[in-house]
């Protein structure tokens, strides 16, 4: 389907009402849990959209150009209400924690498996690892503070263990700088992956931010804020693969065109009948979008729109379980890290003068909160909570072996040899 051949709604009809904008939530015990994915989703991709188009406004000097921007930031502003306001209000902060790195994961595993840049595939690859960490950790206080077994939430479509552990995340900021892929030459579907990606991210972020301090335990503050320090340098990481030489006219093409091929994902997966008819709104309204921003390109640039986006639709948010490619890339890449010169280096081969190390000691200097969630769950259960089959789980005390750093370890890091008397103890009845 080539979406600028497709009707959409015109702007001028996009204005709806106070009723329209709020709708009923899903049912939190009920949804599936990539309706819950797909919603989080879109959030961030709204979010992300209206952001740009304050940032492009403030760079230009073009009136007529403003004032289409303007109009259609106030419609995406409308739509991310409807989008974020469908999470039901007796969903834990901690639920749609679960719910965000599930998005994380399951996503960057689809992302990468689709992706035609080998370079951006591995980053993807990367990437993963972390956020998979970042699901074990807060499982842990899920199920200490709320008694929440996890797979309520990812419906044992995800699993939790130990990834590349969160004490090792952090790094020089700089460090996570990758190389741009070059704008005249790179496809499409690159584009709209690599955009995807940085909206579902910049979310997470924003939502840790903004909610982690909710909760009276100061261990689980200091994990949200661990790992808020991380999907920083996350959205480092992945938008700096972008060519700073696109034109703000080529980003807002290629913003409008991944919204549109994201909705046209959500409407052609979406199980809830209430919510498939969200993303069938919404696709047509952001197809409004995108042909207007097409004309636009067309008038100020004098190009061809199908130059950057092709004539095809991109399909970059299907969800379904990564169970097998996350495991193939946590046995094979748990012990890669960042190198200085844009690339990848194995932990074996990490020089002594990487700056990384500077900042991990520093900041666990005091003890790692990602560490501190697993010897909670340890001290209270006498083991952790881990989600996965037997031969997997038994596998953490070695990964933990390939995967901790050396150097830079926290004082409080749980030792490969406390995992391995956690394989003693057979896991919580509900996770079995």
């Amino acid at each position: 389907m080539n979406l600028l051949k497709e009707k959409g709604i015109p702007i001028e009809k996009q204005i709806r009402t106070w009723h329209d904008i709020v709708k009923r939530p899903y049912n939190r015990m009920e949804t599936d849990c990539y309706t819950r994915t797909r919603q989080i989703l879109m959030n961030g991709i709204e979010t992300e959209a209206w952001s740009f188009k304050h940032c492009f406004v403030r760079k230009s000097a073009d009136r007529e150009l403003n004032k289409l921007l303007v109009n259609i930031r106030r419609i995406e502003d409308m739509q991310q209400t409807t989008v974020n306001w469908l999470s039901p209000v007796n969903q834990t902060i901690l639920d749609t924690t679960l719910g965000y790195e599930q998005v994380a994961v399951d996503l960057t595993a689809w992302l990468a498996q689709n992706e035609p840049d080998e370079y951006v595939r591995e980053t993807f690859d990367f990437g993963l690892l972390e956020d998979f960490d970042h699901l074990y950790r807060y499982a842990q206080f899920a199920y200490l503070i709320e008694e929440t077994n996890p797979n309520e939430i990812l419906q044992n479509q995800t699993d939790v263990l130990i990834g590349r552990p969160t004490q090792n995340h952090h790094n020089d900021n700089a460090v996570r700088i990758r190389k741009p892929y070059d704008k005249d030459k790179t496809s499409p579907i690159t584009k709209v992956n690599i955009l995807t990606l940085i909206s579902g991210e910049q979310q997470t972020h924003n939502y840790y931010a903004e909610h982690g301090f909710m909760y009276g335990n100061t261990d689980l503050k200091r994990l949200y804020a661990e790992i808020c320090d991380v999907e920083e340098e996350h959205v480092t990481m992945y938008e700096t693969l972008v060519d700073p030489n696109e034109t703000m006219l080529e980003k807002w093409l290629i913003h409008e065109f991944t919204e549109a091929c994201n909705y046209y994902n959500c409407y052609k997966d979406e199980v809830d009948e209430k919510l498939k008819l969200i993303w069938e709104e919404f696709l047509q309204m952001e197809i409004g979008h995108l042909k207007a921003a097409a004309d636009m390109f067309k008038k100020i640039e004098n190009r061809d729109p199908e130059e950057i986006i092709g004539t095809e639709v991109v399909l970059p948010c299907h969800f379904e379980s990564q169970k097998e490619y996350v495991k193939n890339i946590l046995e094979n890449e748990i012990d890669k890290r960042l190198s200085k010169d844009e690339g990848y280096i194995r932990t074996d081969n990490i020089p002594s003068d990487w700056p990384s190390y500077k900042v991990q000691e520093k900041a666990a200097q005091d003890g790692a909160p990602s560490e501190q969630a697993v010897r909670l769950a340890a001290k209270s259960l006498k083991r952790d909570i881990a989600c996965a089959d037997e031969k997997l789980l038994n596998k953490q005390p070695e990964l933990l072996e390939r995967g901790l750093e050396k150097e830079a370890q926290a004082p409080n890091t749980v030792s490969s040899e406390k995992y391995k008397k956690f394989e003693k103890i057979p896991p919580l009845d509900f996770l079995n």
